[in-house]
């Protein structure tokens, strides 16, 4: 892999799958695969799993890695190319990407969407001037539409708790206090669509429907009792509505995930991708009961970020 920005950068599912799972069965194998090599992590959004985790994965490569809070710690970058820079902006990514290009082997971005201009967001202007301008591999810890080290997390959490039959996977939707990005339930639709090892139905209250790019292949209900009728596998996550961009629409249901939900999915995994707001998202019961794998989804973003990484030393 020269980069990872989406499921189309993987070398195939069931190979990252593989590679992640070698590693967490002996995380130190490859640990001189990265020996000289080191890592930035550039962060302009909070983090907690996706940052330790990455840092922890580099670790046990043999690579250094350096962490920077941009979004707090940097000068403000401008973006837009032809900009005059007569406002808050102080350094151009033109000029700080090719010096960052300099200090690192790799390179990781993590950066969240504005949720006003969704056309500004959907371009992916960010992470795509880091890839324009900085010469060496750039990684997605998460960006304005998609996440993919999360998503590998998942297919892999999945793929250890399949049984038999190709799985039914729901991905509902649930209640927030504020509006949230679209990027992980893109990003799940996404990967789960592009793996032939799975079903999934995306449910979720009329005008929260995501962007049919990351969806066409799965069956999209606002039924969400029907949705999860015989469901294997539930994912749990909130999102903005994405036809009337950023905004948090009226919806009279209770759409919180709970057990008496589930009557008709006795068997049903629960899945997160945490954080998570107990007793609005998902109840606390489910959370802590032995049908969540949400922990189990957290530690597997190790062994995820330890087969991106794997692939792309190999291939420098």
């Amino acid at each position: 892999m020269k980069q990872f920005i989406s499921v189309k950068d993987a070398p195939g599912i069931d190979t990252l799958i593989d590679r992640a799972l070698a590693y967490k069965a002996n995380p130190f194998s490859d640990r001189t695969l990265g020996k000289d090599k080191r890592i930035g992590l550039l962060f302009f959004n909070p983090s907690l799993r996706t940052r330790i985790s990455t840092q922890v994965a580099a670790q046990q490569l043999g690579m250094e890695a350096v962490v920077f809070n941009a979004g707090t710690e940097g000068w403000a970058l401008e973006f837009a190319d032809d900009a005059v820079m007569n406002g808050s902006t102080v350094e151009h990514v033109k000029d700080a990407a090719p010096v960052l290009g300099t200090y690192f082997d790799l390179l990781c971005i993590r950066t969240f969407p504005s949720l006003q201009d969704r056309t500004k967001d959907y371009s992916e202007q960010v992470l795509q001037q880091f890839i324009r301008y900085a010469g060496i591999p750039v990684i997605s810890l998460e960006s304005a539409t998609l996440h993919p080290l999360q998503s590998l997390a998942d297919m892999i959490t999945i793929r250890e708790h399949m049984v038999g039959r190709k799985p039914k996977v729901v991905l509902t939707w649930a209640p927030h206090i504020k509006a949230t990005p679209q990027c992980v339930a893109n990003s799940f639709s996404q990967w789960a669509n592009a793996w032939d090892q799975v079903k999934l139905t995306v449910t979720c209250p009329e005008g929260y429907q995501l962007d049919e790019t990351f969806t066409t292949g799965a069956t999209v209900t606002t039924d969400q009792e029907a949705a999860l009728q015989d469901a294997d596998f539930v994912y749990v996550k909130n999102w903005s509505s994405y036809r009337d961009y950023g905004k948090v629409l009226p919806v009279m249901e209770d759409w919180m995930l709970t057990e008496e939900r589930l009557k008709h999915a006795p068997a049903a995994k629960i899945m997160h991708c945490l954080p998570v707001r107990r007793e609005l998202e998902l109840s606390g019961a489910l959370l802590d009961s032995n049908r969540s794998l949400v922990t189990e989804q957290a530690a597997n973003r190790v062994w995820s970020a330890q087969a991106v990484l794997a692939s792309i030393l190999k291939a420098l």
